[in-house]
């Protein structure tokens, strides 16, 4: 699994014109996930969510995290994230998964975070959708289950 994570004092999705989740403090994260993919990332992905110490402290310094803050997250899919670019002009998507098998990790990582306490909003799986965000800092962190970022 791949996942964007952006620090922001607010973000929300719209679907069709209405908005179907809107966060404040918190993080927003793009999440795409590819073959392969299993419980294993989406627990690796959960954890570094909610305890990545991305959030400021007293000081300024990047010491707080998710948990600390009792922030949220928008947690949106985006299977475009597993885009291959390398070779010709139209980018290749091979990598990603299956949709049913996407929306079902997807799915897990949204009911796992909840299930940690996190406040979570959603985005709607494989609507087009936009998203809207105020990226505090700019802080953000790619992030992959297969390998370090």
């Amino acid at each position: 699994m791949k996942a964007v994570i952006q620090r922001v004092t607010s973000a929300s999705v719209h679907v069709e014109g209405k908005i179907v989740g809107q966060i404040e403090s918190g993080l927003l994260v793009l999440l795409g996930v590819a073959k392969g993919d299993g419980e294993t990332d989406g627990r690796y992905l959960v954890e570094k969510i909610r305890t990545l110490r991305i959030f400021s402290d007293e000081q300024g310094k990047m010491n707080r995290s998710l948990v600390d803050i009792h922030g949220s997250v928008l947690l949106v899919s985006q299977f475009t994230l597993l885009g291959r670019t390398a070779n010709g002009r139209r980018p290749s998507f091979d990598e990603a998964a299956a949709p049913d098998e996407a929306k079902r990790l997807y799915e897990q990582v949204a009911t796992d975070l909840r299930g940690q306490g996190i406040a979570v909003e959603t985005g709607v799986f494989a609507a087009h959708m936009q998203v809207e965000l105020l990226n505090d800092g700019p802080v953000t962190f790619i992030i992959d289950s297969r390998g370090p970022s």
